[in-house]
């Protein structure tokens, strides 16, 4: 685990050297490239793991302000991997400074360490998402009007009081910093599989909704989908409503209707219903592996209850057979001298 104070240092470049020094070393990566900023020549370059691209400042006639909307690009590949490696040291740290303290003083097993370490991460993930999500709800206005949620797609901006005149689809800084944030933590999620050291049978789990998590914010991201990614971190059943009632009945009702990648419009009924379907399946899916878990957790607890009861149960008298069977050996049989009474002395007559 990085940041840790090893007495007995492993071999450079071995399998656990690199997983107790994981973040030192990712560490050093993200200061080449914050490095990079110092010099004209690498500036242009590090800008692009760094900061927010395709930023578009409009103008209006009607006010003198400027806003700054942003597109995206394959250049968001970049400024993805930069916050990938944030998110591993950010882990490490949550890791090395709070969980571990918390798992000495509880003395937990081998088994429940590693699910207290993986729910104490995805707890401070959830928790930083719900906040984050519902002050872009509030600010972007969708919590007081859910309309926006499908009006003008294909969202040419997502400040719902402005209208510009752009013909690509537009998005705040702090949205696409959000799509940003949401998928590198949750690519950052892989390569913490093998530092993390987890055991083979619990890696699919984990894959499983590592995969969905990315596919969905993805999908959000690429198709301009502004509910998909934020209602989905937030609450699933929110999620399964407002998304009926945004593919189903919103966008059927928009004006755009049709499908152009110039203009990032998605606007088409197969689409529709693909991301309809992929959000319904996936909470189908969540909500089939929670009941399961739940019965798992029930059984387990009525058969620990049973066996609770036979050990403080009275016990059984044994049979006449097994008294006989205690009491002989090679078909002879013994007497216990400790059951067996004393022989009397005979009175002298």
């Amino acid at each position: 685990m990085g940041f840790r104070k090893k007495n007995k240092s492993p071999p450079v470049l071995s399998h656990e050297f690199v997983i107790q020094n994981h973040a030192d070393m990712v560490s050093c990566v993200a200061m080449i490239i914050l490095l990079g900023l110092m010099f004209e020549v690498t500036a242009k370059f590090a800008i692009m793991f760094i900061t927010i691209q395709y930023n578009v400042t409009q103008s209006l006639d009607e006010r003198a302000e400027q806003v700054n909307l942003y597109q995206y690009g394959p250049k968001d590949i970049a400024t993805v991997f930069f916050y990938l490696l944030i998110a591993v040291i950010l882990h490490a740290l949550i890791q090395e400074y709070i969980l571990d303290k918390m798992n000495r003083r509880l003395h937990l097993s081998k088994t429940k360490h590693s699910k207290f370490n993986e729910s104490g991460q995805l707890a401070a993930f959830y928790l930083l998402s719900f906040i984050w999500g519902c002050s872009i709800l509030t600010a972007e206005e969708f919590a007081t009007n859910p309309t926006f949620l499908w009006e003008g797609y294909p969202h040419t901006h997502m400040v719902p009081d402005l209208c510009l005149p752009v013909t690509c689809p537009l998005c705040s800084f702090q949205v696409k910093f959000f799509y940003i944030c949401q998928i590198a933590y949750w690519l950052h999620a892989l390569p913490e599989l093998y530092f993390q050291k987890v055991r083979k049978e619990d890696i699919p789990r984990q894959l499983y909704y590592i995969c969905l998590y990315v596919f969905h914010i993805t999908g959000a991201y690429i198709l301009n989908f502004t509910l998909w990614a934020l209602l989905f971190v937030i609450a699933r059943l929110l999620t399964l409503t407002l998304s009926v009632l945004t593919f189903g009945f919103g966008l059927p009702r928009a004006e755009n209707q049709g499908f152009s990648l110039a203009k990032g419009n998605f606007n088409v009924l197969t689409i529709r219903m693909t991301c309809l379907a992929a959000i319904c399946l996936t909470q189908a899916w969540m909500m089939w592996k929670f009941i399961n878990f739940q019965l798992k957790k029930w059984r387990e607890h009525s058969q620990s209850q049973a066996s609770k009861k036979k050990a403080f149960s009275p016990k059984s008298k044994p049979h006449k057979k097994d008294l006989a069977r205690v009491g002989s050996a090679n078909g002879v049989v013994k007497s216990d001298d400790k059951a067996s009474p004393r022989a009397r002395k005979a009175k002298a007559s």
